[in-house]
């Protein structure tokens, strides 16, 4: 194995520090005969494409040695590094076709770049996150027995045990900043303004665990903005982030210079700068999305989204769906330099559907991330009834409990709330929901009391 390490300290300190590793936990914890055992390096299969690193987001355990079979799947010569935050370790240029072993040492708790570092690359969109996660984390693009559940190796059975009970006990975690709260407009001259700032922020995701997101109006996602068919609708955006951006109202039909496509239908809104998007709002009642058009596999991964619904008169889906709706919530689906999130949070942060026996449940599902992922609700089936803001027909209409949502998707879903108890609901690509450790990531729940 070709291996290159780029050292980002002296090396004095880094001798200190595996002086020190190698002298820790005392005598009678050391090597020799009473030593136990040593676990077995954690797999991970990585994909280098024009230009892309896939996975984007890998989950790791704290602790164990890693390794990562790397393929470069492209037509260009490509790399695969980790910046540890001491050194970047990186494979050699691998040519299309070629596969090369990384091996990392256990790494601490904490999230890690990786990128490739042919020049030029890393800034086209090849780059990702190392999320490594104290006690065991399931290992996205894992590979082998260990890989494939996330390592339990280093765990205890009572360690597992607390791990699971402890996240459910902590359900639902309190957090900083909440996004998908409802924004108001200003009422000028019978028009509806929406007020958008583009921030970079550091947000919480789960107690304790910070991220470098990007946010409108300071949060992932953004505020709901919510209008009626008819209302002339103007949203000011201001751009108070270190680069360029724009806003694109995904499914909303809007005049070609109101698209929010970076020289195609405007100039990206510079630093500092801001636009006003304005148009009549002309489509049929449903779940739509706003999101930023520039460099937006960063952006948008970054959380640069939120909610833009159309409602129906009155607010009245009950009669839109000619159904009972008694409970409304919007689920935001979200992957990348986030972490798997619902609305931006990550379990056991994540905000429960609250239902009383009897009620009617609307879900409005949008998946802004960039991978597929299908939503699964426990212990009941759910009605389709709208994609992509377009009403089914009665005869379109079916049930399930499983709905597959790719990146752009949106659907809206009746669930009759028959059944009282905790209901878990999450994304069925278990790698994107629980380990050893136990549950993280795209886990919520339906509370029928």
């Amino acid at each position: 194995m070709d291996v290159k390490r780029r050292t980002m300290m002296g090396a004095a300190a880094i001798l200190l520090m595996l002086v020190a590793a190698g002298c820790s936990g005392g005598d009678e914890a050391g090597g020799g005969a009473g030593a136990g055992p040593v676990a077995a390096p954690v797999s991970f299969d990585v994909s280098l494409t024009e230009f892309a690193i896939s996975p984007e987001m890998i989950h790791a355990p704290a602790g164990q040695d890693l390794t990562f079979s790397v393929t470069n799947d492209g037509t260009a010569q490509h790399t695969f590094a980790i910046d540890t935050g001491g050194e970047l370790i990186e494979t050699p240029e691998l040519q299309p076709g070629e596969t090369r072993a990384l091996e990392v040492p256990a790494l601490d708790a904490g999230e890690y770049r990786t990128l490739c570092t042919i020049s030029g690359h890393e800034g086209l969109g090849m780059t990702g996150t190392l999320m490594v996660m104290a006690g065991g984390a399931v290992a996205a693009g894992a590979s082998g027995t260990a890989g494939a559940t996330g390592s339990h190796a280093a765990m205890t059975v009572e360690e597992m045990l607390n791990g699971h009970r402890e996240g459910v006990e902590a359900f639902p975690a309190e957090t900083e900043g909440l996004g998908n709260r409802r924004l108001e407009p200003i009422i000028e001259g019978g028009d509806k303004v929406f007020r958008l700032t583009a921030e970079e922020v550091r947000w919480e995701t789960k107690p304790g665990v910070f991220v470098d997101a990007m946010g409108f109006n300071g949060t992932v996602p953004g505020p709901e903005i919510r209008v009626h068919p008819g209302d002339h609708v103007r949203i000011v955006v201001s751009n108070e982030m270190s680069q360029p951006t724009t806003l694109h109202l995904h499914g909303v039909t809007v005049p070609n210079d109101m698209d929010g496509v970076p020289y195609i239908t405007q100039d990206p809104i510079l630093p500092g700068g801001f636009f006003v998007y304005e148009f009549d709002v002309v489509d049929p009642p449903g779940m739509y999305v706003y999101h930023s058009h520039f460099n937006s596999t960063e952006q948008v991964g970054k959380g640069l989204y939120g909610a833009f619904i159309v409602e129906p008169k009155h607010g009245d889906w009950g009669s839109l769906y000619d159904e009972r709706v008694d409970v409304e919530s919007t689920l935001f689906l979200g992957d990348g330099p986030t972490g798997f999130v619902l609305n931006g949070k990550e379990f056991p942060a994540t905000q429960p559907i609250v239902a009383k026996v009897g009620d009617g449940v609307l879900i409005h599902l949008a998946n802004d991330g960039a991978m597929i992922h299908p939503m699964h609700l426990h212990g009941y089936h759910f009605q389709v009834v709208a994609e992509d803001g377009f009403v089914l027909a009665p005869g379109q209409r079916y049930m399930a409990d499983t709905l597959m949502v790719a990146p752009g998707q949106r659907f809206d879903v009746l669930v009759d709330a028959e059944y009282p108890g905790v209901w878990a609901y999450h994304c069925h690509i278990l790698p994107h929901v629980e380990g050893p450790q136990g549950m993280y990531g795209m886990v919520t729940a339906l509370i029928v009391q």
